[in-house]
C-alpha cells in the first residue's frame, strides 16, 4: 500500500497533471510489451528459416500474429468496457509468456510455429486493448502530454529492441534463436510483473460517475459527426502503424538493391526511431501551438511525401534526411490518433472505439503488406514506398474534413 501511494506521489512531483492510473507502470508495461514484440516477430522468422521454411511462406508467420485479433479486438474492448480490465491485462501477459515458451521449447514445424505465433498475437491484443483502455480512463488537463509520454516510451522501446537482437545475434546470418527466445521470455516476465503493479490501481472513474457501458450497438450509433472523425483518425492510424512496420521490411530489402552496407540499414532505421521519439517529446507544444487537427494532418501529409520519394534511387544521406523527416511525422500520427478517438468517443463506449482501432491496425497489417508486396515485385522495393507514400496521402485528403470539423 505504501508503494502504491509513493508511486503516486512520485509521479504526481514530476507533472501535477498527471492522470491517477498508476502512471508509471503503465509506462514499464507498455515499455517491456513493445519490447518484446519487436525482439520476437523477427526472431519467430529466424525460427521458421532454422526449420528449413521456404522464405516465400514468410508471410504466414507475420500474417499469423494479426489473423485472431482482427475477429477478437472487438470483443475485447468491451470487456474492458464491462469492467475486466485487470482480468484482459493478466490473460494477456500469460498469454505471451505461455506462447514464449512454446516458441522456444514446443516449435518443432511450421504449423506448430503458426499456432504459438496465434496465441502471441491475442496475448500482445489484450495487453494493448488494457493498457490503452487504462490510458483513456485517464482524467488528465492533458490528454495530449499523457498519450505523448505513452507512445515515446513505446518508441523507445521499438527502437532498443533490434539493437537488442543484433547484440544478441551478432554477425551470423541466421542467429541462434534459442537466445533471443530466452530474451523475449526474460522481457514477458517482466511484463507480467509490470502487470501486476497495474492491478494495484484502480481504473480511474469520471468525476461525474461514468455511466454504465452501453451495447455495442448503442456504442456505434453516434453522431454522424463524431463517427466520421473516429473513423478518420483510425484510418489514419493504421497507415502510420503500417508504414512504421514495413519500413523494417522494405528498407532492407531496398540496401539489397541498391548496395547498401547492413550497417548503414540498420543505421537509418535507427534515425528513424530516435526521430519518433524527439518529435513525441515536442508533442505538446506543437498541439498547442497548431491545433491537434492540424498537426495530425500535416504530420501524416508529410510523411506521406517523404516517404513516398524513398522510391527515388537517392544518396545514403539524402535517404537519412527523409528517414528523419518521416520519423518525425510518423511520430506524432499515433499519439494524436488515440487521443482523438479518446476524446471523440462518448462515455462508456471508450475501450469498444480504443479495440476498433486495434482492430483496423490489425486489418491493415494483414492486408496491406499484401497490396505492398504485390507491387514491390512488379516495381522492386522501391515501389513499396511509393504505394505507402501513396495510401497515407489518400488517407490523410479523405481525413481533412471530419477531422477539421472536430472540437479541439
Amino acid at each position: 500500500m505504501r508503494g502504491a501511494v509513493r508511486e503516486r506521489g512520485i509521479i504526481r512531483s514530476m507533472h501535477p497533471n498527471a492522470p491517477r492510473i498508476g502512471f508509471p507502470s503503465v509506462l514499464a508495461h507498455a515499455f517491456f510489451l513493445q519490447g518484446a514484440v519487436y525482439l520476437v516477430r523477427p526472431a519467430t522468422s529466424y525460427r521458421a528459416l532454422e526449420l528449413g521454411v521456404d522464405p516465400g511462406l514468410l508471410g504466414l508467420v507475420v500474417a499469423s500474429f494479426s489473423i485472431l485479433p482482427v475477429f477478437l479486438a472487438i470483443t475485447i474492448g468491451r470487456a474492458t468496457d464491462r469492467g475486466h480490465e485487470k482480468q484482459v491485462l493478466l490473460l494477456g501477459a500469460l498469454l505471451m509468456l505461455g506462447s514464449g515458451a512454446g516458441l522456444l521449447f514446443a516449435s518443432p514445424s511450421l504449423p506448430a510455429l503458426l499456432g504459438w505465433n496465434l496465441i502471441l498475437g491475442v496475448g500482445h491484443l489484450m495487453s494493448l486493448i488494457g493498457e490503452q483502455s487504462r490510458l483513456a480512463s485517464a482524467q488528465s488537463r492533458n490528454m495530449d502530454k499523457v498519450f505523448g509520454f505513452y507512445t515515446m516510451v513505446t518508441a523507445v522501446a521499438q527502437a532498443a529492441a533490434p539493437l537488442l537482437l543484433g547484440f544478441l545475434g551478432g554477425a551470423a546470418v541466421i542467429p541462434d534463436t534459442a537466445v533471443l527466445l530466452r530474451a523475449y521470455l526474460a522481457s514477458s516476465l517482466a511484463l507480467l510483473v509490470a502487470t501486476f503493479f497495474m492491478m494495484r490501481h484502480r481504473r480511474q472513474v469520471s468525476a461525474t460517475r461514468e455511466p454504465a457501458p452501453v451495447k455495442l450497438r448503442a456504442a456505434l450509433a453516434v453522431e454522424p459527426a463524431a463517427r466520421n472523425t473516429l473513423i478518420a483518425s483510425i484510418g489514419l492510424s493504421m497507415m502510420v502503424l503500417c508504414t512504421i512496420d514495413l519500413m523494417q521490411v522494405y528498407l532492407p530489402a531496398l540496401g539489397v538493391e541498391r548496395g547498401i552496407s547492413t550497417q548503414t540499414i540498420g543505421m537509418l532505421l535507427a534515425l528513424r526511431a530516435v526521430a519518433t521519439v524527439l518529435s513525441r517529446l515536442g508533442m505538446d507544444f506543437l498541439v498547442r501551438s497548431v491545433g491537434r487537427a492540424r498537426l495530425l494532418l500535416g504530420s501524416t501529409g508529410i510523411s506521406a511525401v517523404l516517404v513516398g520519394l524513398l522510391v527515388l534511387e537517392l544518396p545514403v544521406p539524402l535517404m537519412a534526411a527523409l528517414l528523419i523527416g518521416a520519423g518525425l511525422g510518423l511520430g506524432l500520427g499515433q499519439p494524436l490518433s488515440m487521443t482523438v478517438v479518446s476524446t471523440a468517443a462518448s462515455d462508456g463506449t471508450r475501450g469498444t472505439w480504443m479495440s476498433i482501432r486495434l482492430l483496423g491496425n490489425r486489418l491493415g497489417q494483414s492486408v496491406i503488406p499484401v497490396g505492398v508486396g504485390i507491387f514491390a515485385t512488379a516495381l522492386g522495393a522501391g515501389g513499396a514506398f511509393l504505394v505507402l507514400g501513396s495510401a497515407m496521402a489518400a488517407a490523410t485528403l479523405a481525413g481533412i474534413r471530419p477531422l477539421r470539423s472536430m472540437k479541439e
